[in-house]
């Protein structure tokens, strides 16, 4: 069997945690689905997304006549076949981007519009070497595993991350949040079935809540034709089952009056659509699978173990094995996507090919889900 060379994307976090850019990264060399914007451009989905912000693209993949947004990037110092079209971009003034490496030579300030640097590679570099670079050159950090890299790379002028340390929780120590703890609760009531007035009551106890599922309702990812000023109005609107998805992805809102948008809400918005996309039907059901997305940050978002977190919610049996043990369809699944946000791309490809999951499918799912995410990013 052909495993396929999929194209795996990365939104990347700029300084105020918000998603700043997209960064196209494959497992093999060479790519053999042909070049990579022709197919972009067939996805309806990647037509409607607001293109302001830059791609990064390996230079194999990059056509001469792309639109500017879209940015070359090399691995290392360019090899000598690629000089002669890296120097043609130069007069055409294209940006270009440089992926460092360790045992590598730094360029010069301004010599390149991107730099990719590793943060085991920042580390070893003399005291404001980045600052320097910096002056003209933005600086993206990768191989950030934990917050604390993240805080690093940011208090050292790099203006981009990649997204790894969100997958780890920011302090094991801290004390579960006690009105997310009541959200999982709200939750546990969807999942029951429970009437009407048992779930006003929570939000009547909870105004914050109750402030964010009507600001969510109100706004322009579900557009309601008149304002809804109620939470029975919101079910009316909704329905149980989209209530339900939502307040999966509300349990990741700010719930200290921060204006910034939690990254991981985003992140759980486009792992859960993406698990959607990607599951098998009618096997396990796509509300199943959406949940298996969403949830599979909690332990990250509310600092407890995953166990104790699933104990409160009354879950399928497949969305509980999934969560609790990455087994069966969707827990393999959940394990090769949390492989390519991990950017361990040959686990993840080999997950991905046993799954039988083609390489139009994964790149159709991964725009679907980007541009899903960035429609409700203002919407909580």
């Amino acid at each position: 069997m052909t495993v396929p060379n999929y194209p795996f994307i990365h939104p990347l976090l700029g300084t105020d945690e918000q998603w700043a850019a997209y960064l196209v990264e494959f497992a093999g060399d060479d790519g053999n689905e042909g070049p990579l914007f022709d197919r972009l451009s067939q996805i309806p989905a990647f037509s409607e997304m607001d293109h302001r912000q830059p791609w990064l693209l390996p230079f194999r993949d990059f056509n001469h006549d792309l639109p500017a947004h879209f940015i070359p990037y090399f691995s290392g110092q360019p090899s000598d076949e690629c000089v002669a079209q890296e120097a043609e971009l130069r007069q055409r003034k294209r940006p270009l981007a440089l992926e460092t490496v360790l045992d590598g030579k730094l360029p010069a300030t301004g010599a390149w519009h991107y730099l990719l640097m590793s943060t085991a590679h920042a580390h070893t570099l003399p005291p404001l070497t980045l600052q320097g670079l910096a002056i003209r050159t933005h600086i993206i950090a990768t191989g950030l595993h934990t917050h604390s890299d993240r805080d690093w790379a940011m208090a050292n002028a790099c203006a981009m991350s990649t997204t790894e340390f969100l997958l780890t929780r920011a302090d094991p120590n801290k004390k579960a949040d006690i009105t997310r703890q009541k959200m999982i609760r709200l939750l546990a009531l969807i999942a029951e079935d429970a009437d009407t007035p048992a779930l006003d009551e929570i939000f009547r106890q909870e105004a914050k809540l109750s402030y964010s599922l009507l600001r969510l309702v109100n706004s322009a990812a579900i557009a309601p034709r008149s304002p809804i000023d109620s939470f029975s109005q919101a079910i009316n609107l909704l329905g149980r089952r989209q209530l339900g998805r939502w307040l999966q992805l509300l349990v990741y809102a700010d719930t200290e009056g921060k204006k910034a948008i939690n990254p991981l809400l985003i992140k759980a918005a486009m792992r859960g659509r993406l698990m959607e996309q990607l599951a098998e039907k009618p096997d396990d059901s796509t509300d199943c699978a959406f949940m298996v997305g969403c949830f599979s940050l909690l332990d990250v978002l509310l600092n407890l173990p995953m166990q104790e977190v699933l104990a409160q919610l009354p879950l399928p049996a497949s969305c509980y094995e999934a969560l609790a043990k990455h087994q069966g369809q969707l827990g393999r699944l959940l394990t090769a996507l949390t492989a390519a946000e991990s950017r361990n791309l040959s686990t993840a490809q080999k997950l991905l090919a046993d799954l039988g999951i083609t390489f139009d499918r994964f790149m159709d799912a991964q725009i679907d889900s980007i541009h899903w995410a960035n429609q409700i990013r203002n919407a909580v």
